[in-house]
């Protein structure tokens, strides 16, 4: 059994790498090195983290825009993701998308759908098929903010899968704004967590900067799942630390927020507990800032000596007919 001292150290580890990842997209982006739109997930590190180290082989994951901590700890290297936003030919996306719509579906990695809730049931239909199939003991993972629970989608996914007991753990980041509005104007009850009665689901709430705290509930949720518990509903609550995109510079995120305890940086939040159990030391945490920062910068200085896309020479099927066995799905 794993101690939850190496948990820790694993998840802060990449925690850290994705906080790197993200902020050097935000200057590549900056500097007009790539087309499209870059979204951090600065702020929701820790919950993402921990929904990527507890699935196995096997199981299903689909991330949201800020999931970049939990793409990298369910196996996504990191070339992958530059290559994407970058839009090298080489990358799983074949430079079809310059953005976070990456996946690799044979692995169970989704590639996003953009809109609101849609994932879900996409999740729920993989679920589906390995029922059908007779494989057992897998789990599907589907990431989601706030502002995506009052859409049709979410309702009729996990109304679906509350009634066929599917093992699905549905991730909700409540991070106080859809975008820019308030949860005041997005639902009326007074917890999220409410709904897991509504959809006769399990529910979890737990506070989604302390790292910790997402690492026990989120394996709890997906042992649940897992061992024939049904769906899981689990209710983070965080603060987006910058804006919805890099192009939106969240003026309008009230500051009482970030005064909260919610409203913490959990990678401060998760340095200041190694340093407290004394698990690590500051030239540590150095040490593996400087190891992620180099494994970043060389992964970028790769692909940008890469070809780009030749529309002219691109053979225009699908990822999953023509490329089934070229390595780009796999």
């Amino acid at each position: 059994m794993v101690h939850f001292r190496d948990t820790y150290l694993k998840a802060y580890q990449g925690m850290l790498l994705a906080r790197i990842l993200d902020d050097k997209f935000a200057s590549l982006y900056r500097g007009a090195k790539i087309h499209g739109g870059v979204f951090l997930g600065r702020g929701q590190e820790a919950l993402s983290v921990a929904i990527g180290l507890f699935l196995n082989k096997g199981d299903v994951f689909a991330p949201l825009i800020r999931d970049a901590a939990g793409r990298l700890a369910f196996g996504e290297p990191v070339i992958d993701a530059v290559r994407t936003y970058l839009g090298s030919p080489l990358g799983p996306m074949r430079g079809r998308d310059g953005n976070v719509h990456r996946g690799r579906p044979t692995e169970g990695y989704l590639p996003m759908v953009s809109h609101l809730g849609a994932m879900i049931s996409v999740v729920n239909g993989v679920l589906m098929a390995h029922r059908f199939k007779g494989i057992k003991g897998t789990v599907g993972a589907a990431s989601i903010g706030e502002g995506g629970t009052s859409t049709g989608a979410f309702h009729e996914g996990l109304n679906q899968a509350a009634v066929e007991k599917l093992p699905l753990v549905l991730v909700v980041a409540n991070n106080q704004y859809a975008y820019s509005t308030p949860n005041s104007r997005q639902f009326a009850c007074n917890d999220l967590l409410d709904k897991a009665i509504g959809y006769g689901v399990a529910g979890h709430a737990v506070e989604g900067n302390d790292l910790g705290a997402c690492l026990r509930v989120m394996r709890e949720a997906v042992d649940k799942a897992r061992n024939g518990g049904g769906p899981q509903l689990v209710i983070a609550n965080l603060l987006r630390l910058c804006g919805h995109g890099e192009h939106d510079d969240s003026h309008y995120i009230d500051s009482k927020y970030k005064a909260e305890q919610f409203g913490r940086d959990c990678l401060k939040v998760a340095e200041e507990y190694l340093l407290q159990e004394k698990w690590a030391d500051a030239k540590t945490l150095n040490c593996w800032r400087d190891e992620a920062t180099h494994k970043v910068e060389e992964a970028v200085a790769i692909v940008q000596r890469e070809p780009t896309p030749d529309p002219y020479q691109e053979n225009w099927t699908a990822l999953a007919s023509k490329h089934l066995n070229d390595g780009f799905n796999k």
